[in-house]
C-alpha cells in the first residue's frame, strides 16, 4: 500500500512538473492543443495539460543578422563584394511560427537575394556613397515579403564593400587627379584675387604719389632686417634722376641756341717742334691751316 502511495505521489509530481512551464520576460508562449493553436501566453508561470499541449516559445527581442558577403556586379559591370547587417524582431508570435518552418533562415536567405538584386540595380559610384538609400530600400523590400511571416525588418546597414584591386588604383589615380584640379582652380582663384588687390592698390598710388614713397621706405625697412651689404635704389629715385638728366640736357640746348655767335680769334700758323726721324736726322713739320 506504501508503495503503491508512493508510486502515484511521484507520478503526480511528475505531472505537476510537465504542466507548468515558465515564459519569460522577453518571449511569448504559443500554445497547441492536439495540433491546433489555442491562444498565446504571456511572460509568467503557465499551467498545461501534459501530452496534449505543446507550448512554443518565441523571443520577441531584436535579432542581429549578419549576411554574409555576396559577389554583386553593379549596373556598370564593376565586380564588387558586399556584406551587410539586419535586425529584425517578431510582431506576431503565432504567425512566426505557423506561416513559416524556419523564420530565421528564410530571412537570411531572402536579406541576400534582396542585397545582390538592389545592389546590382547601381553603378559603383551610388554603391559607395548612397548607402543610406540602399539601406532603405533593402529595409523596405524585407518589410514587405516578411510582413506575413509576422516579422518586422527594423534595420539594415551595409557593413563592408570589397572591390578588385586594380578599380582601387585606379579610384586613387582618380582621387589624385581631382585633388590637384582643386589645388590649381584654388590657385587661380588666389592670383585673380591678388591680382585685383594689386590694381586697387595701383590706383590708390596713382592718385596718392606719397603713398608709393612711403611704401618704398617700408621695403626698405624690410630689407634691413638682416645684416648685409646690400644697397638699394628705389625705382622712382632713378627715374628722378634721369628726369634731372634730361632736364639739364634740355637746358644746354636752349642755352646753346640763344646765345650770340662768338668769333674765335685766329692763330698764326707756328712750325711744330722738330721731331726725330726714324734716320736720326730731326724733321720739321709745319702746321696745317
Amino acid at each position: 500500500m506504501t508503495i503503491t502511495i508512493w508510486i502515484i505521489v511521484a507520478t503526480l509530481a511528475v505531472l505537476l512538473v510537465l504542466s507548468l512551464k515558465v515564459v519569460k520576460q522577453y518571449e511569448q508562449g504559443v500554445l497547441f492543443r492536439l495540433g491546433r493553436v489555442v491562444g498565446v501566453k504571456k511572460a509568467g508561470l503557465t499551467a498545461i495539460i501534459p501530452f496534449v499541449d505543446v507550448l512554443h516559445r518565441v523571443s520577441l527581442r531584436i535579432i542581429t543578422m549578419p549576411i554574409q558577403s555576396q559577389g554583386i556586379i553593379t549596373r556598370d559591370n564593376v565586380s564588387v563584394d558586399v556584406s551587410a547587417v539586419a535586425y529584425y524582431r517578431v510582431t506576431n508570435a503565432v504567425k512566426s511560427v505557423v506561416a513559416i518552418e524556419n523564420v530565421e533562415a528564410a530571412i537570411n536567405q531572402i536579406a541576400q537575394t534582396t542585397l545582390r538584386k538592389v545592389v546590382g540595380q547601381h553603378t559603383l559610384d551610388e554603391t559607395l556613397s548612397e548607402t543610406d538609400r540602399i539601406n532603405l530600400n533593402i529595409r523596405e523590400i524585407l518589410d514587405v515579403a516578411t510582413e506575413e511571416w509576422g516579422v518586422a525588418v527594423t534595420l539594415v546597414e551595409l557593413k563592408d564593400i570589397q572591390l578588385p584591386e586594380t578599380m582601387k588604383r585606379a579610384m586613387a589615380r582618380q582621387a589624385e587627379a581631382e585633388r590637384e584640379k582643386r589645388a590649381k582652380i584654388i590657385a587661380a582663384e588666389g592670383e585673380a584675387l591678388a591680382a585685383d588687390a594689386l590694381g586697387t592698390a595701383a590706383d590708390i598710388m596713382m592718385a596718392h604719389p606719397l603713398a608709393l614713397q612711403l611704401r618704398n621706405l617700408q621695403s626698405l625697412v624690410e630689407l634691413g632686417v638682416d645684416k648685409n651689404s646690400t644697397v638699394v635704389f628705389p625705382a622712382p629715385l632713378m627715374s628722378t634722376i634721369g628726369e634731372l638728366g634730361a632736364f639739364l640736357a634740355r637746358e644746354n640746348a636752349a642755352a646753346a641756341v640763344t646765345a650770340p655767335n662768338v668769333t674765335a680769334p685766329s692763330v698764326p700758323d707756328r712750325p711744330l717742334p722738330a721731331q726725330p726721324a726714324p734716320n736720326g736726322k730731326a724733321q720739321l713739320a709745319s702746321a696745317t691751316p
